[in-house]
């Protein structure tokens, strides 16, 4: 029988076994980091059906909950330790070729760790744990967006430093006081303990956690850090960060409000429509920003921030429809933003610039990148026949379906947010194929191995986009256990 907890151990071993491996071989490094990833696909591929049935409930040292420490590895949580381990084996193989200069050995030592942390945050049952291993995602990241070891790095990743103390710090103190409430760290124990989230004991520190997971999800006003970091950081880390970290802080968010205070839309509607009113606000704000500037990997964050807005106002509505369709632009968001990261990676170093005006031409000299590019961009934006495309309707058919005229007025927002998003995309399009640039340019590829990462990625947003029913189910199973706080209360405690 396959263990979750295979999961975690298996990445975070061969994360300390690089700098031993580095002592004999510095090249051996760049090696390791798919092997894990690629095992833990195995293994998350080995989970899902039983998870299907009933989650995994895994209990450590031999105690039983609430008293150990437990995952659980239920749809949701399998869902997405595949999807961290499928994007970050892609973006391992990327970076065999991409990083080269500096402690190679280091940068895939922390590359591993930040994995393993965004594994550990989507399995966990113990509210505790889920802090230890935010630490390790977070702490991991900080280092990589200062791995270039220049000036707008280093400054980029002081800044990421001091928000995210800041957002750890408020984290913990909700998690302290929750303890002093309920004297257990267990999720499942807390939430069966848990009546009612309006109570002022209670709310306060369920604020302090969803303000301190909102600074790593990049929520309005929490997000001032993720513009430097991304577009400073290497364009591998880049693609790590907007396709996985942010999201994983998303889910915590979910998880939080969902499984543990209990939220929904009929009992505690005020804190959700809070919510529902803050997504789309990040939403706004996030494309907009995008649509003024010419840093073309800032673009690409700021329009980060937006989507993580519209994944936000999806959870709130808190129907079945609305956290499938939410969990839907989740995945299609971390497909197309890693993939555009990876393409502008060698877009920009062949231009030696950032500069969206820099790019002008480069779709004839680098066709197959450019052309990857835009079907990245494509899907962001909900064009058909891309994943983007069912994503986004998902959510607004969830919209149009509840009661409640709130959300009529929001998903106007949202739609107003996409023509932005269109705008700003449709421009780099322009750019790339229809305006003279650079003819000293060579007419060259990426190198092959960074090219198969990206062919992958392109074929996987237009087959989703296609036949989404492809994860639609999944996704389902995913959305009814998020919801459904009684049964896995049940799962977990028995």
């Amino acid at each position: 029988m396959v263990n979750p907890v295979l999961l975690i151990v298996v990445p975070l071993g061969f994360a300390f076994l690089i700098p031993i491996l580095s002592l004999l071989s510095k090249k051996a490094a760049k090696y390791i980091p798919p092997i894990p990833l690629c095992f833990n696909i195995v293994v998350s591929l080995l989970l899902l059906p039983r998870a299907l049935e009933n989650p995994v409930v895994v209990s450590i040292g031999g105690w039983q909950p609430a008293f150990s420490i437990n995952l659980v590895a239920g749809p949701v949580g399998i869902l997405l330790s595949a999807v961290v381990a499928f994007v970050g084996l892609l973006v391992s193989i990327y970076a065999v070729d991409y990083i080269r200069e500096g402690a190679t050995d280091r940068y895939h030592m922390l590359f591993l760790l930040l994995l393993t942390g965004a594994t550990g945050v989507v399995l966990t049952g113990d509210i505790f744990n889920l802090f230890v291993f935010f630490e390790i995602l977070c702490i991991s990241s900080y280092a990589l967006v200062a791995y270039a070891g220049d000036k707008a790095g280093i400054e980029s990743a002081v800044k990421y430093l001091i928000q995210g103390a800041v957002g750890s710090s408020l984290l913990l103190i909700g998690i302290g006081l929750l303890y002093g409430l309920f004297g257990t760290l267990n999720m499942a124990d807390i939430a069966k303990a848990l009546q009612s989230p309006s109570s002022l004991p209670v709310f306060v520190p369920m604020a302090l956690i969803i303000s301190g997971l909102g600074v790593e999800a990049a929520i309005f006003p929490l997000n001032g850090w993720l513009p430097d970091a991304h577009s400073s950081a290497p364009s591998p880390v880049s693609a790590i960060l907007s396709g996985i970290a942010i999201e994983v802080g998303l889910y915590a968010i979910a998880r939080v409000v969902f499984t543990i205070f209990g939220l929904s839309i009929d009992s505690t509607s005020n804190f959700l429509m809070f919510l529902a009113v803050l997504g789309i606000l990040t939403l706004l704000v996030g494309e907009m920003c995008a649509l003024g500037q010419n840093n073309i990997k800032r673009m690409l964050a700021y329009s980060s921030i937006g989507q993580m807005g519209l994944i936000l106002f999806a959870l709130a509505m808190a129907s079945s429809y609305a956290v499938v369709g939410g969990l839907f632009q989740l995945v299609s968001h971390t497909l197309a933003k890693a993939l555009l990261f990876l393409t502008v990676g060698y877009m920009t170093y062949r231009t030696h610039s950032l500069d969206v005006s820099a790019l002008a031409g480069i779709g004839k000299r680098m066709p197959i990148t450019s052309l990857a590019f835009t079907i990245g961009a494509f899907s962001l934006i909900g064009l058909p026949p891309f994943a983007g495309f069912p994503s986004k309707l998902l959510i607004v058919r969830a919209a149009l379906a509840t009661k409640e005229c709130l959300f009529f007025v929001l998903i106007g927002g949202a739609l107003l947010g996409t023509v932005i998003e269109a705008a700003y995309f449709f421009r780099i399009v322009q750019v790339l194929y229809f305006k003279d640039g650079n003819t000293n340019i060579a007419r060259k590829q990426v190198p092959a191995v960074a090219l198969i990462p990206i062919v992958i990625f392109v074929i996987l947003i237009v087959g989703i986009g296609i036949y989404p029913k492809f994860i639609t189910g999944l996704l389902s199973s995913a959305a009814a256990e998020l919801l459904n706080r009684v049964d896995y209360i049940r799962n977990v405690l028995g």
